[in-house]
Parts: structure tokens; sequence; C-alpha cells
């Protein structure tokens, strides 16, 4: 059975152990100033937002049918049975097709390494693998994050739903998104609040991305597949190479920092 971690934002208390947890497992650093970016980057794989008292988080949904793999021209990127969607940095050639395909935006560049690689959370495939829980479940205080069977887990959210109708919003989101997700998310208010998109298709996105990618589409069932993906790809490429040119900034004002401080050291 594929597993799938549950993410209850009633329960956070923006403790940001997952961060760190997170951070620990892929070797990326930490420190307050990365503890205080509420976004996703190649150096943070997951992100608590804050909104007054409310608290969400942000890290790649792990899709049971992921457009980055489907979109992915050497599969750099697969989906295991376990549930993650791993990277292999020795097949990417760097077209950051991923980039493009992903309906969440989650997939980054390392524009500032002399040999970059796409970077994002994979959901521990090795701790999965030795049946273990993914690092931000694990150190989670609160139990706000839950890491188990994916169908377990959603018998469970939609029994909290159940149980307390006035504390969530009725909605598991990732249920039913892209095709279904192995991140499911409940929340107390709206997930648009903290950028999750409300116009996402329930079919995977694969339908859209891999036929318009693909040099070889069918021509007979082409049709309005081929016109849904080719919209889907000309809007996302404005938004992709905004983000891009956002992420190339941060990268060279970081190093600039860097070498500023080195200079006064």
């Amino acid at each position: 059975m594929s597993k799938a971690l549950l993410y209850d934002a009633t329960i956070c208390i923006g403790c940001k152990q997952c961060e760190q947890g997170c951070a620990t497992e892929n070797n990326l650093p930490y420190s307050d100033s990365i503890a205080a970016e509420e976004k996703q980057s190649e150096h943070k794989f997951t992100a608590v937002l804050t909104r007054g008292d409310k608290f969400m988080r942000r890290l790649c949904m792990n899709c049971q049918d992921p457009a980055c793999a489907s979109a992915c021209p050497v599969a750099a990127l697969r989906k295991t049975a376990a549930g993650p969607v791993i990277y292999e940095e020795g097949r990417c050639m760097g077209c950051r097709y991923c980039m493009l395909a992903c309906p969440f935006n989650v997939p980054r560049y390392e524009w500032n390494k002399l040999f970059p690689r796409v970077r994002k959370c994979t959901m521990c495939p090795n701790r999965v693998a030795a049946g273990k829980q993914t690092a931000c479940a694990e150190i989670c205080p609160t139990g706000a994050t839950k890491f188990g069977e994916r169908d377990e887990l959603i018998n469970e959210a939609q029994q909290r739903i159940r149980d307390n109708p006035g504390q969530y919003v009725k909605h598991i989101y990732g249920l039913n998104e892209v095709g279904g997700t192995s991140v499911l998310l409940l929340s107390g208010v709206p997930f648009d609040q903290f950028g999750y998109s409300a116009d996402v298709p329930t079919e995977p996105m694969p339908l859209l991305t891999s036929r318009v990618l693909s040099k070889v589409p069918d021509v007979v069932m082409l049709g309005g597949v081929l016109l849904g993906g080719i919209w889907w790809i000309t809007n996302r490429r404005d938004d992709v190479a905004a983000a891009e040119d956002c992420e190339k900034n941060s990268a060279f004002e970081d190093k600039k920092r860097g070498q500023d401080e080195n200079g006064k050291a």
C-alpha cells in the first residue's frame, strides 16, 4: 500500500521542528534566518507559513501520478510504489521541464551552484524503505504531521472532520487534487489563504503534459487533451520564468552577501 503524510493545521503550533528535521535529514543548512523564510527553496524543502494564529505547511505533494515525472525526458524523477517521488541527479540534464509541469510550483533549481540540481522534498525515501516515519513526522511534537498508509490517513482525516465539523474546512486537500497526492492537508481556514490553489484539476496532470511534451502524440486522441496541455504549459511558462528570475536574483544576493561578510571578517 502507498504511504502518505497527513498534516493537520489545527494541531500545529508553528514550532518549525519539521523544518529542522527535514534539513537534518537532507543535509541542508538551517539557521534563524532560514527558519524565518516562509517559502520553499533549493535549501528549504518544507516551510511553515503563519497567518495570525493559524499555520500551514508547504512541501512537495508527492503526487500519485506526478506531472514532474511525466514531463522529465530522462526519467530523473519517478514515483515509487511506497509513495515518494524521488530524484536521481545523475540522470538530470537540467531542462527544468519538471518545474514547468508541476501544478504546485514545487521544484527549485540551484542557480548558485557550478553543477546545479533540481531540489524538492522526496518524502524521505530511504527512511520509508526502512519502515521508518519521515523525518518531519517523527520530530513533530504535537502529531500535526502524521505518516502512515494513505487509505488509513484518509479515513482518519474524514473522521476528524465528522467529529469536529466546526473546526475544519470540509475538504481534505490532496485527496482528489491532480488525481490524488501523498500529502493530505486539513485546515481550519481556506487553503487558498496559504497559496494552495482551488483551481487545480482533479484529473492527473500527465494527461495535460505528457502528450504535449512528447514528440509522438496520439493523433486520434489528440484533440482537447493537446489543446488543454498547450494552454497549461503556456500559462505555466510565464509563472515559472518569473519565479526563476526571483530565484536567480535571490541566489546572487545571497552570494554577494556572503562575500561581503567574508570581506568584513
